[in-house]
């Protein structure tokens, strides 16, 4: 999946808006993505609007990017 970073906290977490094959905004289709699914990218490197590649996965609080890296 591909997306860009909508918010990112001081704590090692943010949020991604997953972008449809168009590169447009998929509204309501915000994850939650934690500094420790980073490849090849440390958190500190990151800046809201970058662009990124992850995969999605279910937990028990609803839809995770994982194994997520720079575009």
């Amino acid at each position: 999946m591909n997306g860009k970073i909508k918010k990112l906290t001081d704590k090692g977490f943010g949020f991604i808006t997953q972008l449809d094959e168009n590169g447009q905004a998929i509204e309501g289709k915000d994850l939650f993505f934690h500094s420790n699914e980073l490849v090849g990218v440390t958190f500190d490197e990151l800046r809201e609007g970058d662009e990124l590649t992850f995969e999605v996965t279910e937990s028990p609080k609803g839809l995770n990017a994982t194994k997520v890296s720079k575009a």
